[in-house]
C-alpha cells in the first residue's frame, strides 16, 4: 500500500511540475502561434539559476529564488521575442529553427558555466520533513508542489478569462488588425505573454530542483513531456494543460515503476489515440 501511495504522490508532483512547464508552452503556442522549443531550456535555466542563488545565499529561501529566477528567465524570453522572433513573424519555420538553436545555446552555456554534474537545489527543513498520516508517510514537498500548481492554474484562469488584460490578449489573437485599430497594444501584450510563459517555466525549474536537481539534459527530458501534454490536452487550452499534465504524470510515473521497458510506449499511446480520434486534443477548440 505504501508503494501505491508514494507513487501516486510522485505522479501528482510530476503532474504539477509538468503543468508549470506546459502551461507556459501552451500559452505561447496557443495565443501567439509560436512553437517555442526553447521552453525546456528555460525550465533548465531556471533550475540552475535557483541552485546558484541558494548556493550564493542560503537565506534567500526556495520561494525567493524561484521568483528571482522566474523574473530573469522572463526577461530573457522577452528579449528573444522582441529582438528575434518578432522579425520572423511571417516565417513560422524560421521561428521554430531559432527557438531550437536558442535551446542548444542555453544548454551548452549551462554546461560550460555549471559543469556536467547534477547540482542539488536545497529546500527548507520544514518542507523536506515527511508527513505522517494514518501510518503512511507523505513527502511534504511534493504536496507543496501540487498546491503551487493548482494556485498557478487558478491565477492563470483569472488572468486570461476574468481580467481586462486577458480580454485584450484574446482580442489581439482573434483579430490583431481590429485590436490595433481600437488602441490595444498588441505587440506589447504578446511580449508580455511570452515573458509570462518563460517566467513560469523558469520558476517551475527552481521548484523542480529539490526533486530532480539541476542537471545537463534536463531540458531534453522535460520538453517532450510538455509537448505530449499540450497535444493531449489541446493547444491553447489551460484546462487541457492542467488535465493533460496529471494524466501524463500518472502514466509516466507508474509506467517507469511497473514496466520500465515499455514506459515510453505507454506514454505515447494516449497521445497517438487522441490525435487519431480528436486531432485538436481533449479540450482543443476549432480555430476561428
Amino acid at each position: 500500500m505504501q508503494f501505491w501511495i508514494v507513487q501516486t504522490l510522485n505522479s501528482l508532483a510530476l503532474g504539477g511540475l509538468l503543468f508549470l512547464l506546459a502551461s507556459g508552452f501552451s500559452l505561447i503556442f496557443g495565443l501567439m502561434r509560436i512553437a517555442n522549443l526553447t521552453h525546456g531550456a528555460f525550465f533548465m535555466l531556471g533550475a540552475y539559476l535557483g541552485a546558484s542563488l541558494l548556493r550564493w545565499d542560503r537565506d534567500l529561501g526556495l520561494w525567493v529564488s524561484a521568483l528571482l529566477a522566474g523574473l530573469a528567465v522572463a526577461a530573457l524570453g522577452g528579449l528573444l521575442e522582441r529582438l528575434v522572433l518578432r522579425r520572423l513573424s511571417t516565417n513560422p519555420l524560421g521561428q521554430v529553427l531559432v527557438t531550437l538553436g536558442m535551446a542548444f545555446i542555453i544548454s551548452d552555456a549551462c554546461l560550460m558555466m555549471f559543469g556536467g554534474d547534477p547540482i542539488p537545489v536545497p529546500t527548507s527543513r520544514a518542507l523536506a520533513r515527511p508527513m505522517f498520516v494514518a501510518g503512511f508517510v507523505f513527502p511534504t514537498y511534493r504536496l507543496v508542489v501540487l498546491g503551487v500548481a493548482v494556485l498557478a492554474a487558478i491565477a492563470l484562469h483569472i488572468l486570461l478569462d476574468r481580467t481586462r488584460i486577458g480580454a485584450m490578449i484574446r482580442a489581439g489573437v482573434d483579430d490583431p488588425a481590429m485590436a490595433r485599430a481600437i488602441g490595444i497594444p498588441v505587440s506589447k501584450l504578446f511580449t508580455l505573454t511570452f515573458c509570462l510563459g518563460a517566467g513560469i517555466a523558469g520558476a517551475g525549474g527552481v521548484l523542480a530542483g529539490p526533486i530532480f536537481s539541476a542537471y545537463p539534459g534536463m531540458d531534453s527530458d522535460m520538453l517532450p513531456l510538455a509537448l505530449i501534454v499540450v497535444i493531449l490536452g489541446g493547444v491553447g487550452s489551460l484546462l487541457g494543460a492542467f488535465v493533460g499534465s496529471f494524466v501524463i504524470g500518472f502514466i509516466y510515473t507508474f509506467g517507469i515503476a511497473l514496466v520500465p521497458d515499455l514506459a515510453y510506449v505507454i506514454l505515447f499511446l494516449p497521445m497517438i489515440a487522441v490525435i487519431a480520434l480528436r486531432p485538436r486534443g481533449l479540450f482543443g477548440r476549432l480555430a476561428a
